[in-house]
């Protein structure tokens, strides 16, 4: 009996991006229900090198096709069953004894996913364990507790004839911390002092945890400020001859408007009602700071001796609570007086995503805000651009509004023109980066693939029907960029990836400093504890923020 040839077929694809094919099918680029595996499991196949040659590394069994279809993404090759299974049996021999002891290396280090699925919200809210942003928002609260007990025993008498003053400080202090002006001049300050091969890893990583979880300073000085300026109003109704009713109405009235703007901004309505809590936490802030002015010139002119109110400006400019108010006005406005009502170009390539095109150029790493009316709702967004001309914003279908911008594409939206930074403009902290990226969030890092940067970038995205769902234009500016730095997974081809091993794997591979994430809840939190695990640095959405 002669001896069986054994054909080996190498597969390269169209576009040189990477792909899933399951050998026990008839057709090798068809996706369909799983068929009998007695000898050969499902395996992925990766363009490792830059010639296109192909090496088989082994998949979980999480992985699972989403539909049964031929893929349209790859050159047409006739190829028999047989023919791939003998090529399997060859390539497994020759390769399975090198690939063992890696393959047993990562899943070690990869979080056990037996757990029940939990929803977005439950994710949110329960699953992120203490995070650097809850440590902010503790450590903020712990110490104005520790002065306002002070104070009310006796032993911080400074405070206790200022506590109004503690008050305000703290109102100071949350609006410094969201204030997109202040917060880029010190991103910008961070990655031009410390974004130096020089600077060890751990200083980077430290500053990108604080920066990422500033919030927690808002939010811990919120809920001071509402202390302190209830423990004001104790001191004062304890000494009601030395003010006045309307002085007591007015801080009463602001006291109420932090309460609300403060429960309004509780994760659980937060998340559930998002236009909610930010028509709320607007209007009452606004309500709050105009009421705050009253309030700073009727307690500064009052004199409790003649129960008469002196408007002198030299009395008043005098007192450090105008000099804080007056800051916190300014940071208040300042974001606003940027807002432009500017032309956009929409289109939409599909019901799942719209791109929103701009004039001008932006650098990579900043983020915009838009909106249909300025005083209803503000969505941020990534922004994509090269750098030079135009820039745009890939907008995913979740809501009401990115909705209406397919179906009634818009010609002129609201912009603010300052342009804030986040945790992508971190990115330039460092020297070797991965992004992950899922669905729409891969709008956040493609201005890095598209000008040049600090950081040697590499990049994963995990989407499904990538050029049906979010048009050719995304896929080819991914395709300008490397191809040996860049990981393209369609789940309507390649079926469902396990994207926490397959970021582990390219973060050892690309031997990266960082990775950074975008995805959904629990698809960043599987990223983020795989990697933790494999030591490897990792950061992702704060959602608590």
């Amino acid at each position: 009996m002669e001896r069986a040839e054994i054909k080996i077929a190498r597969f390269s694809s169209c576009r040189g991006v990477a792909f899933e094919i399951n050998p026990n099918r008839s057709n090798p680029f068809a996706i369909g229900s799983p068929t009998k595996q007695e000898r050969i499991g499902t395996w992925l196949w990766l363009p490792w090198t830059r010639s296109n040659s192909f090496k088989i590394l082994p998949q979980p069994r999480t992985i699972s096709p989403t539909r049964s279809r031929t893929s349209s993404h790859f050159c047409d090759i006739d190829i028999e069953a047989s023919d791939v299974e003998l090529e399997f049996i060859a390539e497994v021999q020759d390769v399975e004894e090198a690939d063992k002891a890696h393959r047993v290396k990562v899943q070690k280090l990869l979080p056990k996913n037996d757990t029940p699925r939990r929803s977005r919200l439950s994710i949110i809210l329960l699953d992120q364990g203490f995070t650097f942003y809850k440590g902010l928002f503790v450590v903020c609260i712990a110490l104005n507790m520790v002065a306002l007990a002070l104070s009310a025993v006796g032993y911080f008498p400074y405070a206790k004839k200022r506590a109004t003053l503690f008050s305000i400080g703290n109102i100071l202090a949350l609006t410094l911390f969201r204030s997109e002006a202040f917060l880029r001049v010190i991103f910008w300050l961070a990655v031009k002092t410390l974004g130096r091969p020089c600077v060890s890893l751990g200083i980077k990583t430290a500053t990108t945890s604080f920066l990422q979880s500033v919030g927690g300073i808002h939010s811990g000085c919120g809920v001071s400020s509402i202390a302190w300026l209830i423990y004001s109003l104790v001191l004062t109704l304890k000494n009601k001859d030395t003010t006045s009713l309307e002085i007591i109405v007015v801080a009463f009235t602001i006291l109420s408007l932090l309460l609300i703007s403060s429960l309004a901004a509780f994760p659980l309505l937060r998340h559930l009602h998002h236009n909610v809590f930010e028509r709320t936490h607007r209007f009452a802030g606004w309500m709050a700071l105009i009421l705050l002015w009253l309030f700073i010139f009727l307690s500064m002119s009052y004199e409790p001796k003649s129960h008469t109110y002196d408007f002198t400006m030299s009395k008043v400019v005098k007192k450090q609570g105008l000099w804080l108010t007056l800051a916190i006005t300014i940071l208040i406005i300042t974001p606003w007086l940027s807002v432009r009502k500017v032309q956009v170009s929409v289109s939409a390539p599909s019901n799942h995503a719209a791109i929103i095109k701009f004039e001008g150029g932006v650098q990579a790493g900043l983020l915009g805000r838009i909106s249909p009316s300025p005083l209803s709702e503000w969505h941020a967004f990534g922004i994509i651009s090269d750098g030079k001309k135009e820039h745009m914003m890939l907008a995913g279908a979740v809501g009401d509004f990115t909705k209406s911008l397919i179906s009634t594409p818009p010609k002129h939206l609201w912009v603010r023109t300052m342009h804030f930074a986040g945790l992508p403009y971190l990115v330039n902290l460092y020297q070797r980066v991965l992004l992950v990226a899922t669905g729409s969030g891969i709008c956040v890092f493609l201005s890095f693939l598209l000008q040049p940067s600090k950081a040697d970038v590499c990049l994963i995205w995990v989407a499904k029907d990538i050029e049906l769902n979010f048009g050719r234009e995304m896929r080819q500016l991914v395709n300008k960029y490397p191809k040996e730095k860049v990981i393209v997974h369609d789940t309507a081809i390649c079926g469902r990836p396990n994207v926490a091993e397959m970021s582990v794997n390219a973060a050892i591979r690309w031997n990266v400093e960082v990775v950074i994430v975008t995805s959904n809840p629990e698809g960043s939190r599987d990223v983020l504890r795989a990697c933790k695990r494999a030591n490897i640095p990792a950061f992702g959405p704060i959602w608590d923020s």
